[in-house]
């Protein structure tokens, strides 16, 4: 019998993800540019809710970078069992076209380093916003930078109808996140010594499986689903706007925090849009969408 390609060996709901993997990835833009192969970008990871679970920064590509995480090669977060790829069924790239040429070293590269942290800072504060438990799913809190306007993006689902209606049904999700939380916990447990971020990490799964197992007695009995702000995050897990240089966090400067309110979506265009989002205290300004 003859031996069987590699990429035929996966379960077919795995295929059908790194098929439509390989298809995002090479979305172009207007101009022609692949989204995923600029060098210097952010990226961001949301569940089957539309709620955003990660956000993550590159200087060596967005392709490879994303492809790490959601294939199951090793990263800090996959290795540590923080992020569950089987939970994410969208990304969305933020690339920085204008550094493209630019290497890591000397002035230009720390210039351009300084404007990645900028990015990833500001992408990182809109999705606390946006989340319904005020946090997300990165260990360590992205180093404190000014909060600048974020450049076009593009979102995209990464599961075919058939994959998601397999994957999203509550009571597969529920027994991912308790076996997820369970092997967290015990990475912190052999481990012994571990950050404060690590922990916060722990809490935060503990609520969206909280959340999750809740939502669906809601749904079993009846009722309608609970208010997500019956768990009170802030008392769980304290602020995760900013962290010190020993682990802990700190208060940002409400000035600063105000500054991220203002953000501006565009509406979806089927499964692809890019949009430009504004930071603002002042005046709405123009949102534009366009299908890719």
């Amino acid at each position: 019998m003859p031996k069987p390609a590699v990429n035929s060996l996966p379960a077919p709901d795995v295929q059908s993800f790194r098929l439509r993997l390989d298809e995002v990835l090479d979305f172009e833009d207007d101009q022609g540019n692949v989204w995923a192969n600029a060098k210097w970008g952010v990226y961001a990871f949301y569940d089957y809710d539309g709620e955003p679970i990660y956000v993550g920064q590159t200087n060596e590509q967005l392709r490879v970078r994303v492809r790490r995480h959601l294939t199951n090669q090793r990263t800090d977060a996959v290795a540590m069992r923080i992020l569950d790829p089987f939970e994410v069924a969208e990304i969305e790239l933020w690339p920085l076209w204008e550094y493209e040429s630019i290497g890591t070293k000397g002035p230009l590269g720390a210039a351009a380093k300084a404007q990645l942290n900028a990015l990833e800072h500001s992408v990182y504060h809109w999705a606390i916003d946006e989340s319904k438990f005020g946090a997300i799913l990165n260990e360590k809190i992205p180093p404190v930078s000014p909060l600048i306007e974020l450049p076009a993006s593009m979102r995209a689902s990464l599961l075919t109808d058939a994959v998601r209606a397999e994957r999203e049904h509550p009571d597969i999700r529920i027994a991912r996140r308790a076996d997820t939380l369970a092997r967290l916990s015990a990475v912190a447990r052999e481990r012994g010594i571990v950050t404060p971020g690590l922990r916060r990490v722990i809490v935060v799964q503990a609520m969206r499986l909280a959340y999750l197992a809740g939502a669906r007695l809601a749904f079993a009995e009846g009722r309608p689903a609970p208010d997500p702000r019956v768990i009170q995050s802030g008392p769980l897990f304290g602020d995760v706007t900013e962290e010190t240089e020993n682990g802990s966090e700190d208060a940002l400067a409400p000035n600063n925090r105000r500054t991220i309110r203002r953000w501006l979506r565009p509406q979806s265009c089927g499964n692809r849009f890019f949009g430009i989002s504004i930071i603002s205290e002042g005046s709405v300004s123009t949102e534009l969408t366009r299908r890719l």
